[in-house]
């Protein structure tokens, strides 16, 4: 085991990191509980660095959750709004959020906890592109299957046509006459 990997593996691994990464407002972020989390700090004090260096976060950096925002965050995750806790909506940070509020924390393990966050960022990001392409090769592989199976259920249509018997009983070719039959009277002796 090297010593990069154990490092990591104490820190965090870039999968949990993952998990915590959530998309919201179609964009990927990290809550500042989560953040403050791996950055082994307080929300109160990530939150209070982050305040203090308004120009170093803009709002593509980072956002504030609106309350319905929240309110489906809780219910798809069964989080409780019991009393205590949080007074305030949490912040979320993007990519760059993230990576910006590891300087400003300036703390050794938040700078290099960073640089895992911002791995994790990127592996989703690839995993996304894989999925999207393999999304576009699936649609690409249904329309040709379209186009084969209407190309085939004509062909089978085709056939059918070819083996039913025919709806007409055929005409007879040549001269047919048609005459009344006589009547004729039979005499019994």
């Amino acid at each position: 085991m090297s010593c990069q990997s154990s490092f990591e593996q104490a820190i965090a691994p870039v999968e949990t990191i993952a998990r915590a990464i959530l998309v919201l407002r179609g964009q990927k972020v990290i809550l500042d509980a989560d953040l403050a989390r791996l950055y082994g700090t307080t929300t109160k004090r990530l939150n209070e660095q982050v305040k203090r260096n308004p120009d170093r976060f803009p709002v593509d950096f980072m956002f504030q959750l609106t309350p319905e925002e929240l309110q489906a965050f809780r219910s798809q995750n069964a989080t409780s709004k019991g009393r205590g806790g949080r007074r305030y909506f949490p912040y979320a940070f993007t990519e760059h959020g993230a990576l910006m509020a590891a300087t400003v924390l300036s703390t050794p393990r938040a700078v290099e906890v960073g640089v895992y966050v911002v791995r994790a960022f990127i592996r989703l990001r690839e995993l996304l592109a894989s999925h999207t392409e393999l999304s576009h090769k699936l649609m690409e592989l249904e329309s040709r299957l379209d186009s084969h199976d209407e190309q085939i259920a004509t062909l089978i249509e085709a056939i059918r046509q070819l083996l039913a018997p025919p709806d007409k009983p055929e005409r007879r070719i040549g001269f047919r006459v048609r005459e009344r039959l006589a009547r004729y009277a039979v005499r019994q002796s």
